[in-house]
């Protein structure tokens, strides 16, 4: 499922890029084109032969050309291009701050369930991975309590985190040169710069940006612990400061410079400027988090 989940990504950047180089141009080479989506060149073969068979490219080897432009129905649903899992946590976040959930609300698995399109195994997975950090109660009866954040619960989240990011980063740093990591950090140092070209109409897209960047970072770490971590991280610097939605474009403009600067230290592999880039976007990610914990 993973592996399909990659697959259907993949091939739908790769519509993205036939439609806009348009008939005749070439293709970049495989290896180009699996670090321009972060996928291996197996990957990419299916991507190609995926639109070979439906006549949007034609050629072999370095000699593939476009021969016609992609339509609408040639890409995979987003829900198909997105983990089972990943898909349950953003249906959730949504829900949550659709309904401006509040400590002490009840939630109900199976309606969620229902809501969302997906098992009620999904559910009880995702919501027992935040039980364990005291945000959410079990109760009888597939239900469980929202029992919100305090301003303690957040500091301590903070310290971890910056012990734990910090130690990632220098582990990123130590990556050989051919491990896919680095691609995938140049992928993100261009979107971050898309997204600042458009930052009036697409401010609200610097959360998905954010996750990727961080988990990315994470992973170098290669510990499990880390990795777990992770998921309360999203929850709460991802999800639940949205509640507080002043000067929110203004803040994620500060933080695609800070991401900016933290990719190009991470790139020159300077283990001084890494750590101050490092210690400054997270010491803005906590003013940002403690902000939204105070009243209106």
């Amino acid at each position: 499922m993973k592996t399909d989940t990659v697959y259907k990504r993949a091939f739908n950047q790769a519509l993205e890029l036939v439609a806009r180089s348009g008939a005749g141009a070439p293709l970049p080479s495989e290896t180009a084109l699996a670090e321009r989506f972060a996928v291996s060149r197996t990957t990419v073969r299916k991507v190609l032969e995926g639109l070979t068979a439906r006549g949007l490219v034609s050629g072999a080897g370095r000699r593939r050309i476009v021969t016609a432009t992609p339509e609408h129905a040639d890409a995979f649903p987003d829900a198909e291009t997105v983990p089972t899992a990943d898909q349950v946590e953003q249906r959730f976040m949504e829900w949550m701050l659709r309904g401006d959930l509040k400590p002490g609300a009840h939630i109900n698995a199976l309606d969620l369930a229902r809501q969302f399109n997906v098992s009620t195994t999904g559910i009880r997975e995702f919501l027992n991975r935040f039980a364990r950090f005291g945000l959410i109660e079990r109760r009888p009866n597939a239900r469980w309590t929202f029992k919100g954040m305090t301003r303690d619960f957040a500091l301590e989240l903070c310290d971890i985190r910056e012990l734990f990011e910090m130690r990632a980063a220098e582990a990123f740093i130590a990556l050989p040169e051919d491990d896919p990591s680095w691609a995938r950090l140049r992928v993100l140092r261009a979107d971050h710069e898309a997204l600042l070209a458009e930052l009036d109409a697409r401010f609200h897209d610097f959360s998905e940006l954010d996750a990727r960047l961080h988990r990315l970072i994470n992973d170098a770490a290669d510990n499990r612990f880390i990795r777990d971590f992770y998921d309360i991280i999203a929850f709460i610097f991802h999800y639940h400061y949205q509640w507080n939605k002043t000067f929110e474009k203004e803040r994620n403009a500060v933080a695609i410079g800070e991401h900016i600067a933290y990719i190009d230290a991470l790139e020159k592999r300077d283990r001084a400027a890494v750590a101050e880039a490092c210690r400054r976007h997270l010491v803005s990610a906590r003013e940002t988090l403690l902000a939204s914990l105070a009243e209106p």
